[in-house]
């Protein structure tokens, strides 16, 4: 409490200088520059806060003013994180970049980030000085252009990078890895793929961790491969929408957690969507699906032997038309399983073929979502979709039959190692109730079909959901708790199995 006559600004102020720049440093750069019309106390404060974070849409005309007059009278000999979202800034803007990030790399920038919502067709360079920064622990650079020819790249220290919406080029990559020795952490996102096939080279035994996100798809004709050489990384992802991207696993034999997550559009989709010619004959993709049927097999044989797995919605599906084509799935030894799985479209018989070829795991999470994205990367409602809308002819056959499969009779297996199976559910912009009539009968089917074949389970765990952002309602409770419901009446084959919900 205050004194009399005593304000909480008063309180505030009379704190060490030290301790208020730390605050002021927590906060949006415009607003710690705001604190000093507060008194004669706060006038220069700001001036040594050591975090930046600029965001062109807060400023609009007077944004590369703004920015040039925090930075020039700016007192701090070293930043700790510099954040520059340069979305819709004109030419001449785009320029005072370079100066920004001279300015960063002088100070001793620690983390930076460099965001953009627009795409940039010309690249524009980077400064000597900031390829050169030392200081530089992790960098994030989205849908950023920039010319790395004329530069030499030394990040001595950089352990995490991240680039968005970067345009594959095995020397550049080849030429930024170089300059990183002891990079721990990289993530590929938006890939933009042109005159394919690439190679990727991670050779350094330091780099521990490779995501791969999405492609930013071009139509151009061009190949798109990515092959990607790296026999060190111990955790990949491959996640996100791909289109019609192959990625060929050419060397990852250190991998112990891999996530495939990733999907496929049908190439007649793509063309379809980008306007141009494509064979209307039901089964001319037959060809581009078989293909990817194969890398997926083959993404399985690669990681038979990894300790955590985690499978999308989408190969599920592929898996299901491995199936019932005959094809035999590798014994998967992983100890970890987890399902990302849309609540209504993944297949319930790819999901109890991957279960029986992987008879090791002893922990399942179920994480269930509702929310898809369309060729743009835009939100899309699926619980007014059936198959025929979302598949073409060739993969419909066999998505109908692994859906309506009677699993107990089907599939007669145990899973002799399984002990925690969790559900949990992803938040998301869809409400549960669009999808709740076929999403719960699957997902019924699915815990079920664990119960009763779980021989050693000690907990099967349903987590809450959280209030939806649609109806407001807590409709993910209600789909949940009716789930809980049904399971306490279910069989189960552990005498030791508890249900918490």
């Amino acid at each position: 409490m205050t004194g009399v006559g005593e304000t909480l600004e008063d309180r505030i102020s009379s704190l060490p200088d030290e301790l208020l720049i730390k605050i002021l440093s927590c906060s949006a750069t415009k607003d710690a520059y705001t604190t000093c019309i507060l008194s004669k106390r706060w006038l220069y404060l700001w001036t040594s806060i050591r975090n930046f974070s600029f965001a062109n849409t807060n400023y609009r005309e007077n944004f590369t003013s703004f920015v040039n007059y925090i930075l020039s009278r700016s007192v701090s000999p070293k930043i700790q994180k510099f954040e520059l979202d340069y979305s819709y800034c004109d030419v001449e803007s785009r320029w005072q970049i370079t100066e920004w990030l001279n300015f960063a790399a002088t100070r001793k920038v620690e983390h930076l980030l460099l965001w953009s919502t627009d795409l940039i067709t010309s690249p524009f360079p980077l400064p000597q000085s900031f390829c050169e920064c030392s200081s530089l622990i992790t960098l994030a650079i989205v849908l950023g252009r920039f010319n790395f020819d004329d530069t030499v790249i030394a990040w001595k220290s950089l352990k995490s990078l991240k680039l968005g919406n970067f345009l594959i080029d095995d020397y550049k990559i080849a030429k930024i890895l170089s300059g990183c020795p002891v990079l721990e952490d990289m993530e590929l996102h938006d890939l933009v793929v042109l005159n394919g096939p690439h190679r990727l080279e991670f050779m350094s035994s330091k780099l521990n961790t490779l995501k791969l996100n999405g492609q930013w798809l071009i139509n151009d004709g061009s190949l798109r491969c990515v092959e990607i050489f790296a026999p060190y990384i111990q955790h990949l992802e491959i996640s996100g929408g791909l289109y019609d991207l192959k990625c060929i696993l050419v060397d990852v034999s250190a991998v112990v957690t891999a996530k495939l997550a990733f999907n496929i559009m049908c190439i007649k989709d793509i063309n379809d969507n980008y306007g141009l010619h494509f064979d209307p004959e039901e089964d001319s993709c037959s060809g581009y699906h078989q293909f990817f049927r194969s890398l997926v097999h083959g993404y399985l044989l690669t990681f038979r032997n990894v300790k955590e797995l985690t499978i999308g919605t989408w190969l599920t599906e592929v898996l299901c038309m491995l199936l019932f084509k005959g094809t035999v799935l590798p014994e998967m030894k992983c100890k970890y399983l987890t399902l990302e799985l849309h609540v209504k479209r993944f297949n319930l018989y790819g999901v109890a073929g991957l279960l029986r070829a992987s008879s090791h795991v002893e922990t399942l999470n179920i994480n269930i979502y509702t929310e898809a994205l369309d060729i743009e990367g835009r939100d899309i409602d699926l619980s007014t979709k059936s198959l025929e809308d979302t598949h073409c002819h060739f993969e419909l056959s066999d998505l109908v039959k692994g859906d309506d499969i009677d699993l107990q009779n089907w599939i007669l297996f145990g899973f002799p190692n399984l002990k925690n199976v969790t559900i949990i559910n992803s938040p998301g912009e869809r409400c549960f109730k669009d999808h709740f009539k076929q999403g719960f009968d699957k997902l019924l089917k699915l815990s079920e079909f664990l119960l009763n074949n779980a021989t050693v389970l000690e907990k099967f765990v349903i987590s809450k959901g959280i209030m939806c952002k649609i109806c407001s309602t807590n409709c993910v409770s209600t789909f949940l708790s009716q789930l809980a419901e049904k399971l306490f009446c279910c069989p189960r084959s552990s005498t030791n199995c508890v249900i918490i919900y």
